[in-house]
């Protein structure tokens, strides 16, 4: 335990975010570097408890009180090994996790929790600064080969894990450049490209192949890439995008799917292009969810110079504070959330919806029409009565969320099967119906966090590697049968 009295001297602190008319002109991070001794005194509040519910609200499993006493003690590279023991890309996590560790932060019964996402970012960017992020090449190969498909998180722990046993692994994405949504779903603001570049080059040394601009199920059949490997993991995440095809208006122009409009901004922000496909430039911006994703697009539009945003959300507005009666902990808190980009401005609309989509003669978008509602039973929408109103709008960004992973030809050719929530269903070994193919992340839990994909990533690589033979091991903190399903972790 860092100090025993740790948790009454020092008070919940993070890193600030940087000034809000400064950051809005640019795509540069919003956070700020933690200073060293905010890091430690963070990790001195950590009590070390007998029992570290934060090991339960993390899918990691990150042994977190361990690397808060190494932080205590400036110990970095020991901090840094126990944190890479369970997680291969803490940046990625320090930065995009909403932290359910430290919503189960013992500390957290009747005070703040500890920043424990603070310190886990900050103990990386030590790595990093220190120039420790080294390759961990494997001293001996297996002769196996593994074709892992999908290049977000799940797969890229899959990947590295795969590589460092020794198995030749070969990295299938069907973009340009390798990230899933880490590259074109972020925006820059919130994850800066070279931190996937750094990890790259990690993974390359290692002996992990990326091929890039490849749609498995049209550039290479199943059958081939079957041939060319042992086994076949497939981690291809869960974005067949929710629609509100129903909607009258809905076929007006200028209503877009949230993903084509970031991944837009972001080629920007690469270089790829001059000028995003859709921009919020100069108009009124309506958002309807009220996620990340919504948030990101938020972001994205105060950045391109939207006259206004509306953020519209179906679910009435959460409370304050945590209720301890309906959500005691260690329950994940349900509370109002602020993002860095709510903070730059925008409205955030609570239990309303839009009811229609309103156009010009031209066929152009012009304006929403906004209803109240409440929610009833099986999540039924039942608008109030008198509250109709109008919202100018020009451009409408749907962030209402994913279904199951996306149609492809790919399934059938392997012949494996899709449930009707339209994702992978395996057994509790990560296997699905045709021996030799394996799916794990978002492909086989649906749409969820990014600590559940590396977890459930690292856990399939387990399964392949047992299933090809290995006698090595390789950390498996959870099975399938063991998760729950949906976008909560827990």
């Amino acid at each position: 335990m860092p100090d025993p009295s740790g948790f009454l001297k020092y008070h919940r602190e993070t890193a600030h975010y940087r000034p809000v008319q400064e950051r809005i002109h640019d795509w540069f991070e919003v956070g700020e570097r933690a200073s060293i001794p905010l890091v430690q005194r963070q990790a001195t509040r950590c009590m070390n408890c007998g029992i570290p519910f934060c090991h339960q609200g993390c899918p990691l499993g990150n042994l977190i009180p361990v690397w808060n006493d190494y932080v205590y003690q400036r110990r970095w590279e020991d901090a840094s090994e126990a944190l890479h023991a369970t997680n291969n890309f803490p940046e990625f996590t320090g930065r995009l996790c909403p932290a359910p560790c430290e919503g189960a932060c013992v500390l957290g019964i009747a005070d703040e929790p500890v920043a424990i996402k603070q310190v886990e970012v900050e103990i990386i960017n030590k790595v990093v600064d220190d120039d420790r992020l080294t390759p961990l090449v494997p001293t001996k190969l297996t002769g196996k080969s593994v074709g892992v498909v999908g290049s977000g998180p799940a797969g890229l722990a899959a990947a590295q894990q795969l590589a460092r046993a020794g198995h030749r692994v070969s990295l299938y994405e069907r973009s340009d450049r390798i990230g899933g949504l880490l590259r074109y779903g972020i925006p820059d603001f919130k994850l800066d490209k070279h931190h996937i570049d750094r990890r790259m080059a990690q993974l390359e040394a290692e002996g992990v192949t990326f091929v890039t601009g490849t749609t498995i199920g049209v550039d290479i059949t199943g059958d081939q890439l079957r041939e060319r490997h042992d086994a076949v993991l497939l981690t291809c995440g869960a974005l067949d995008p929710r629609d509100v095809a129903d909607t009258p208006g809905r076929d007006l122009r200028g209503i877009h799917k949230a993903l084509d409009y970031l991944e837009g901004a972001n080629r920007v922000v690469a270089g790829d292009l001059a000028q995003p496909p859709i921009t919020a430039a100069g108009k009124h911006v309506i958002v309807l969810g009220g996620g990340d994703t919504a948030a990101d697009c938020l972001g994205t539009a105060h950045r391109q110079g939207a006259a206004s945003v509306h953020l519209i959300e179906v679910m009435p507005e959460p409370p304050a504070a945590r209720d301890t009666l309906r959500n005691p902990w260690p329950t994940w808190p349900v509370i109002l959330r602020t993002a860095s980009a709510h903070e730059e401005g925008g409205t955030r609309i609570f239990g309303s919806a839009v009811q229609e989509f309103l156009g010009d003669d031209e066929g152009n978008l012009r304006a929403v029409k906004v209803v109240d509602v409440t929610l009833g039973p099986n999540f039924t929408v039942n608008p109030v009565e008198g509250t109709e109103r109008e919202l100018p709008a020009d451009l409408v960004l749907l962030a209402i969320g994913f279904g199951g992973t996306e149609p492809s030809p790919m399934f059938e050719q392997l012949g494996v099967e899709r449930n009707a929530r339209g994702t992978i269903t395996v057994d509790g070994g990560w296997a699905t119906n045709v021996p030799g193919v394996f799916a794990a992340g978002d492909m086989r839990r649906g749409p969820s966090l990014i600590v559940w994909a590396i977890a459930e990533g690292r856990s399939a690589a387990a399964a392949v590697h047992a299933y090809l033979g290995g006698d090595g091991q390789l950390p498996a903190p959870v099975t399938p049968a063991s998760l729950p399903i949906g976008v909560r972790a827990r």
